[in-house]
């Protein structure tokens, strides 16, 4: 019995011992093969021969790999295409700066119509208030006269000038002016007659 297992124990150590199949493949086949490549571009170096020309003339017979040559003409087209969308893009932004240009212009002409139409407006404003003062001084005036004998306003009516009395007397109740042309001069009340007849 000890003698089977001294000899399970030896045969456990041969297959420990016996090589693996990436140890075989290793031993009898890549060593080789990188030995004869190294002897083969040896023998190359001192013949002379370009190994990496014949490998370009053998990719060229190849036809997975002659298939780079129409990828480089699709890269050929596909940077045409790129040209020709750049200068698509550069026309398109040019077209946009023009168009932002317009409405620059059209934006400040805008502003410069809506200070005009402001300023206009503040000026009609400004002669509605003078108006409006005008008026109300022209009525006190009226009133004065209204309110002073028909003596005392006749003379001052002929001093003043004739739109001026004019104004006053048009606008007078017709029995004030009616007492204010009994005190006129018949000359100056003929007169007045007719300029207040015209208007």
């Amino acid at each position: 019995m000890a003698k089977n297992d001294v000899e399970k124990l030896q045969e456990a150590e041969e297959e420990q011992n016996s090589p693996g199949f990436f140890q075989k493949l290793f031993f009898w086949f890549l060593i080789p093969l990188v030995f004869t490549l190294a002897i083969l571009l040896i023998i190359a170096t001192f013949t002379d021969t370009n190994v990496f020309k014949m490998a370009d003339g053998l990719k060229e017979k190849i036809p997975f790999i002659s298939s780079e040559e129409g990828e480089t003409e699709n890269a050929s087209l596909s940077e045409e295409k790129v040209v020709k969308l750049q200068a698509e893009i550069q026309e398109k932004e040019a077209e946009i700066e023009k168009l932002q240009e317009e409405i620059d212009l059209t934006t400040t002409t805008n502003e410069e119509l809506q200070t005009e139409q402001e300023r206009l407006l503040y000026e009609i404003e400004q002669l509605k208030r003078a108006q409006e003062e005008s008026q109300l001084e022209f009525q006190e005036i009226l009133k004065t006269f209204e309110n002073m004998s028909a003596k005392t306003a006749a003379p001052i009516l002929t001093e003043m000038s004739d739109a001026e009395a004019l104004r006053i007397m048009s606008s007078m109740k017709s029995d004030t002016l009616a007492a204010i042309f009994a005190k006129m001069s018949p000359a100056d009340a003929a007169r007045y007659t007719e300029l207040l007849s015209q208007q």
